[in-house]
Formats: C-alpha cells, structure tokens, sequence
C-alpha cells in the first residue's frame, strides 16, 4: 500500500502577472500561489508531504489535448513587449499573457504530470499541485478564463498513454464551469467528468447552455459528462454535501475510477467575489475525505480558482491535512439543502438516469408539484456583507482541534498482533476490579455474566481513551457484541457526548432507551423483527447484501450517510453482531465514509470471530484505503422501494435526504 502525500510548489510559476489594468483579471494574482504556500508552512503541513519537483510539460505533452497552433501562438509570446501581448491577450475571454506566462504554463502542466506519476507509481498515495495558471477553461486551440493549457485534461490523457488507464474520474469543485474540460472529454466514455458551477440560470460566465445540466455528453460519452448547476448564490455546505451524496458519489462507485483528478477550485467557498457561495473551508476536507475511498485512494488534486486569499489559504490546508489521513473537521452549519440546490440535483438525476445503473428503479421525477408542500428547506441568505477574513479567523480557530497522538488502538488480544495492520497501537485492558466497580456502578441491568464482564475490559480500555480524546479511533473484539454496544453507548452518554450515532450490523437483542436524543441507532438487520417499530432516533433498515456483488452503496450513500450528516455526531459507535448481513467490503466502505463525523472519533466492536473482518475494518481505520468493492451491483426494486419508504419516513427530520429521488 502506497503510503505519503506529494506536494508540489514551483515559486517560479508565481511570476505570471498581469502588466495593465483589466479590471476582469486582476484578481488573478501571484499571491493565490505564494500566500497558500505559507498557509500550508504556517500548519506545518509542507514538512510533512512528500515534496515532488515540479518540471516543464513537454510539447508532446501539452499536444495531448491542444492544437500546434495554439502552442506556437503561446510559444511567440515569450518575448513580445507590453504593447504586443496586450493585443495578443484579447483575442481570448479573460486572459492576460506575460513574457513568462508560457514557461509558467508548461511548468504548471509538468507539475500536475509529475503528481499522477508520483500516485500511479506508488511513490506516493496521494497528493496536491499548487499551479498557476490554472487550466480547466483553456479548450483545444483557446485560452479561456484565466486558463492556457489544460492542465487537468493533459494529466488525463497522459495516464491513459503512459500507465494504461481506462477510468479516470475529474471532479471540478471550482465555482466556475470547466466547459474547456467538458469539450475535450464529452465525447469519451473512459473520463467520467463531473462539474458544479454557479450558473443562474445561464446568466453567470462562461453563460453556455451546455453548462447546464441536460449536457450529459456526446456519442459513446453520453451519460459521462454531469453538469450541476446552482441557479442562485449562497450555496453552502449541506448543498455541497447533498451534491456528493446523491449525484457524484453514485456515480463513481459504479465508475469505479482507477485514478481521480480534482479540479480544485476555491472560489466555490466563502468570502469569494466570484462565486459568492457560503461554504467553510471545512467542506474541502469532507469532500476530499470522501474522494479518498476511491480508486484505492490514488487521488491528484491541482488548483484551479480561489480569489479571497484567506478563504483559499485555509480551503487548500483543510485538503491537504485530509490527504495526510488527519481527523476530519466537524462540519458547520444547518445540515439541510436548499430549495433551489435540490431542483439542480433532481434534475441532474433525471437527466442521468437513462445511463446509470443505480438510477434504474428510482420513481418519475416530478419536481415541484410535492416539494412545495414539504416544510423546512432552507432558503440561504443571499448577499449577506460580512467580513470573512475576520470571520474565517474565527471559524478556523473554532473548528480546529488537536490530532491524538495515537490515530488507532486496540487491546492486546491473543495474536492480534499478527493479523491487524502495523500503526494499529495496543493499549492495556482495564482492570477486572476497576470493571466489576464500574459495571456494578451503571451496568449491572445488561451485564448478567462474568464471561461478559471480563470481556468488557478491552472494550472499555479503547473506548475511554476515544473518548478522552488520547486515541482517534479503535477496534475491539467480543464475545457479546450486542451487550458490549449497549454499554459503550452508555458510557458514552455517561461520559457527557450529547450526539453518539450507533450503527449495529446484524441481530441487536439490547435496544437502547433514545427518547432523549443523544443517540441514534440504525440497525442493519437481515428481515423485519416483530414488535419492533422505526423512530427518529431508532431506525431499522432491512437489507441483505448482493451475493454477486455490492449493491450497498445504495444505502449508505442513499441513506445512512444523509441520516448521519443532518444528526451531527459527535461520537460514532459501528457494532458488527451475530448474523451479520453485509459483506466484508461494504462494512469496511461504511467504516471509512463515516470517518468524516465526529472528528473522525469512531469506536467499532466487532464479534471475536471475525478475524478477516476486523483486519479489513482496522485498514479503514488507520486509514490504509478501502478496498475494491467488487462488481457494482444496482439494488433491486425491492431494495430501492425499501430505502425509498425509509427517505419518506424521516426526511422532515433528516433533512439531508430531502435530496434523494421522488420528494
């Protein structure tokens, strides 16, 4: 398993600058570079990637996807005087040429070269590229919008000719529509290129229909191209996450990408005068954080936008430290999508649907005609004047918490040491006495036997040192998962977590008492079991996952993820008990997404004979990459319907699932 993330910063590319007035590009400045680069030095982050040279894209390179004659026109102006590059400059929509912008240019494309070669040759796992200028405008024989070459569609063409790669994913977070990207690839079926971009309806730039969400792509990449467009400003977080949800992360695990390249824009975030969105700089991580359970975690993230200084400063600390495998920060905001954000969504899915397997049995899309009757989506504020730096100040000293020294602990179970990965750290079981005295104490209703008892003191030992924040995560073994899971919830509780998300796999004979909010249960169980009635805080979701493949996805990313984003964790308890009925895979897909909550505080006990199992979730928690989940499987009509009665249930008080199919 690759391990390590590159980072890759040329100073020299921070000599592109704009020579006279253009009120248009001014805000393209060489600070966007230099001034991330101290960010990430001030976190202390740089001293921790792997530093990867940037070098110069070669013509070769470069004609992967643009015309001899636009590189040529590039080429002549390295030395042009003012007056002539001026000239040259306005031949093309919002762009500025200098004496150094070609070689500024090539080194940017060599830089997001030298990164895949990094991830794909196992050097690295992961990594980012602080380039400029950036690249997803730039089209075939045309410099657009800031953009010459096209950095991101170079690097794509480039893994497909030089490592062999038939899936690449590209996700554009930048606020902006890569239409350059989308012309080059809407015809290929082996780019799967994914796009939101503030568009209000066709009035904000690039002002092209073809950035809407109809244009699914051409011939044989018909359904590859995906477009969401946000039709109003003020976009945040739940909007960005519904977007992932229930568009993007879909479509990527039937994908299934060898290699995902970000677009990473940051005037998607707060404070930017170009995008004019709400979101923190803490979604980055959570997108990125998600983006990293695939494709075995190769993932290549290379800048694009970002004009509000301090917002793309702290947005591109926030991506990195989540390459690096730190805890995820908790999320902010009212988890609940906005009315317009939901419209783009459902559109795009209708859009899709004809070309994705797991839109297959989703009902008729009928916008509008329900969803006026639904209470409680958000309408954003729009154009609300704050001052971000000040507040972002704030916020960022708010949301930030010290890393535990130790990421992932266990207790010294007999030979554990053989099986579970090498960063995984033992920690002492509890004393048998110091566990009779607290079981005695708060437990002794669900702690009938000594067996039982002796078993907890493993379980207890990890869990206190999650929850005294010694310890990111843990992994234990028992004998009684189901009585080890009541416990923990308790002691959680007792210990003063006010928002603890169980998630039990299999049969769950203790059903805690949640009347009070500060748990949430969702039991994965095989069948329905009597007397046994869903409730806010108590919910059972009957599935058996496919034997051919997994078709889980569907409810994690459909359901479970949506429920637990609008609860808002603040510690996560995953019990894995007797007649489990989802396979080794989709337990460990489930582990790893939910890292994003919490703080990336998660506690799984899992019963003792589940050797294999406690391997592959112990991988997902130190944060080696999940494994491939196998054949993409759609759910059957039964499965889609059961999820479908489930989202109708709960959307008025999970309002992250008010996105998922017919409202």
């Amino acid at each position: 398993m690759a391990s390590g993330t590159a980072l890759i910063y040329d100073e020299e590319m921070t000599t592109h600058k704009l020579l006279w007035s253009d009120p248009i590009c001014d805000i393209e400045v060489p600070e966007r570079l230099s001034s991330s680069y101290e960010r990430l030095k001030s976190y202390r982050l740089v001293e921790r990637c792997v530093r990867v040279p940037a070098r110069e894209g070669s013509e070769e390179e470069i004609l992967l996807v643009h015309s001899l004659e636009h590189l040529e026109v590039a080429k002549s102006t390295q030395t042009m005087n003012e007056e002539e590059l001026k000239r040259v400059s306005e031949n093309y929509d919002a762009f500025f040429f200098h004496p150094s912008t070609y070689r500024c240019a090539r080194l940017a494309v060599g830089a997001t070269l030298q990164l895949v070669d990094a991830v794909m040759s196992g050097k690295v796992r992961n990594g980012m590229a602080l380039v400029r200028p950036p690249g997803h405008h730039s089209q075939r024989s045309a410099a657009n919008g800031f953009c010459l070459f096209n950095n991101v569609a170079i690097a794509a063409e480039y893994a497909k000719l030089k490592h062999g790669l038939q899936r690449i994913l590209i996700v554009d977070w930048d606020v902006h529509h890569g239409q350059g990207t989308q012309y080059i690839f809407e015809e290929d079926p082996s780019v799967l290129y994914f796009s939101w971009h503030r568009y209000e309806h066709q009035e904000f730039w690039p002002t092209l229909k073809e950035s809407d969400y109809d244009a699914v792509g051409l011939g044989k990449g018909k359904g590859f191209n995906i477009n969401l467009p946000w039709n109003k400003v003020g976009m945040g977080n739940s909007d960005y996450l519904a977007a992932f949800f229930h568009v993007l992360l879909p479509m990527a695990f039937e994908f299934d990408p060898e290699l995902v390249i970000v677009s990473s824009g940051y005037d998607s975030g707060i404070g930017d005068p170009e995008g004019q969105m709400n979101a923190t700089p803490e979604v980055f991580a959570h997108l990125t954080h998600f983006l990293m359970q695939l494709a075995n975690g190769k993932l290549c993230v290379i800048l694009e936008g970002g004009y509000h200084l301090k917002s793309l400063g702290e947005s591109v600390c926030m991506t990195v430290k989540t390459l690096l495998g730190d805890p995820v920060p908790q999320i902010t905001g009212e988890m609940a999508p906005c009315l317009s954000a939901v419209e783009s969504i459902q559109n795009v899915r209708a859009a899709h649907k004809p070309f994705w397997k797991w839109l297959a049995y989703e009902g008729s899309f009928s916008l509008f005609k329900q969803m006026l009757l639904i209470n409680g989506f958000i309408q954003k504020l729009k154009n609300v004047k704050i001052n971000s730096k000040r507040f972002l100040e704030l916020h960022m000293k708010n949301i930030l918490f010290p890393v535990p020294p130790i990421k992932t602990a266990t207790t010294g179970s007999e030979g554990s040491e053989h099986f579970l990965p090498e960063h995984v750290q033992l920690v002492k079981e509890m004393d048998k006495t110091e566990i009779k005295a607290l079981v005695s104490g708060f437990y002794a209703d669900l702690v009938k036997e000594d067996k039982t008892l002796l078993s907890l003191g493993s379980m207890l030992a990890i869990l206190d040192k999650i929850l005294k924040k010694e310890v990111c995560n843990g992994i234990a073994a028992s004998p009684t998962v189901a009585v080890s899971a009541a416990v923990a919830l308790r002691h959680s509780v007792h210990f003063g977590f006010q928002r603890v998300l169980c998630v039990f796999v299999g049969d769950m004979q203790i059903i805690p008492n949640t009347e009070d909010g500060k748990m949430l249960i969702i039991n994965i169980c095989d069948k329905e079991q009597s007397g046994k009635t869903s409730c806010k805080h108590c919910i059972s979701l009957n599935w058996k996952a496919d034997a051919e493949g997994n078709d889980f996805f569907s409810a994690v990313l459909g359901f479970i993820l949506p429920v637990a984003y609008s609860y808002q964790p603040n510690l996560i308890v995953v019990a894995v008990g007797p007649n489990r009925n989802l396979g080794i895979n989709g337990i460990s897909l489930l582990v790893a997404l939910l890292q994003g909550l919490a703080e990336s505080r998660i506690f799984v006990v899992i019963e003792d004979t589940e050797i294999n199992l406690m391997q592959s979730v112990a991988k997902a928690l130190v944060g080696a990459s999940t494994p491939h989940f196998g054949i993409y499987v759609p759910p059957t009509q039964e499965k889609v319907n059961k999820i479908k009665t489930l989202r109708d249930q709960f959307q008025q008080e999970w309002k992250m699932l008010q996105c998922s199919g017919e409202l």
